[in-house]
């Protein structure tokens, strides 16, 4: 069976799972369409565009507001929510989405999409790899959240309420943070239901990218989801995490990446009129570590994201703040470099680098 031919038996079983009820168990959301889609205070009427603020009132911190666009689609379809800024250094997905948003005509569409342009305000707006300014938590790591914790459980209860809850399928749109030098790739998480782990491969090689790490080892537990992407996940539906970017750079060149990302999956949900772009070969990854910091110092990396590695390969070193080494950090095993810490800076427990074995072809 040749690439294509494949994609096309994935979309087509992914259909017809949708259409007869079975991949989510009901009826799904498209059949029983709302003429006023709501998120939020944000309410778009059948072919309308509509953007505003989702607003996280103050708790015990400060409150913030996300930034939402709903376009609700002249025809039935499903409802597609992507999110971006979860990480606030990580931009070419914020500036995709809003060039998507600027490009997506609902008069031309098919279900409904639901945006997301920056999830975490405050680590955008003060510039924060990882963790919140105000918190200090990562907000990737708080789903699905909490109405009464501090202002990322409360973003992430949100998010989970009023976005992953509405949504069919969700993408987690991410990219290499401040801090790390990284080669795009996708999640394809695996959750070993059978019927949902086809509808996330479909979109997964759907968005386009050609390097797609395999993860089935993320939480099952609805109520400690964990990660965003694996919130719609343990709730029954197809959620992917990409990666498009590197050290907080907005380029064109990871931004059109992003932005290709998304007209693919709309083109592969028949959302949009078009043809689905998917590389002719597909790296699979399976069995990623990230390897993290023994100490506080600063890390000198002798490697670049995507190389290959040998097992025991020195991907840098870790040294104090006069310049004398504290240890090697190498590989635990022979693989891809998915992304490498290429700033000086680190903390301990905090990663430098991410390893993934290549999957043999069977």
């Amino acid at each position: 069976m040749n690439n294509r031919t494949g994609r096309e038996n994935v979309k087509k079983r992914t259909l017809w799972l949708l259409l007869s009820g079975l991949l989510f168990g009901v009826l799904p959301a498209h059949a029983q369409r709302p003429q006023v889609f709501s998120v939020g205070p944000i309410r778009a009427s059948v072919g309308e565009k509509v953007s505003g603020f989702i607003e996280i009132p103050r708790g015990v911190d400060e409150g913030t507001r996300i930034p939402v666009t709903v376009v609700h689609g002249a025809h039935p379809g499903p409802v597609l929510a992507l999110i971006a800024g979860t990480h606030g250094y990580e931009y070419p997905p914020i500036t995709a989405l809003q060039q998507v948003r600027k490009h997506i005509d609902p008069a031309e569409l098919s279900g409904t999409v639901i945006m997301v342009h920056i999830a975490n305000m405050p680590s955008f707006l003060r510039r924060t790899i990882y963790y919140s300014p105000v918190d200090g938590k990562n907000l990737n790591r708080v789903y699905p959240g909490d109405s009464n914790g501090t202002v990322s459980d409360r973003i992430a209860y949100a998010i989970t309420s009023e976005v992953i809850d509405r949504a069919d399928y969700v993408i987690d749109m991410h990219g290499g943070d401040g801090n790390e030098a990284l080669r795009p790739y996708c999640y394809w998480m695996v959750s070993g239901d059978a019927q949902l782990d086809s509808a996330t491969k479909g979109l997964v090689v759907a968005f386009g990218l050609d390097h797609i790490v395999i993860d089935g080892d993320r939480p099952q537990d609805a109520n400690a989801s964990i990660y965003t992407s694996n919130t719609a996940l343990t709730r029954g539906k197809p959620g992917i995490t990409t990666e498009t970017g590197r050290l907080g750079s907005n380029d064109p060149v990871w931004v059109d990446m992003a932005v290709r990302g998304v007209w693919n999956v709309l083109h592969y949900l028949d959302m949009v009129t078009g043809q689905v772009n998917v590389p002719g070969e597909i790296v699979w990854l399976e069995d990623y570590e990230v390897i993290r910091s023994p100490a506080t110092g600063i890390f000198q990396a002798k490697v670049r994201d995507g190389y290959a590695i040998a097992q025991g390969g020195l991907l840098g070193v870790l040294v104090d703040f006069f310049g004398e080494p504290i240890q090697e950090i190498r590989a635990p095993f022979g693989g891809v470099v998915n992304y490498v810490v290429d700033t000086p800076p680190v903390s301990e427990g905090e990663p430098v680098g991410m390893v993934s074995r290549i999957k043999p072809v069977r």
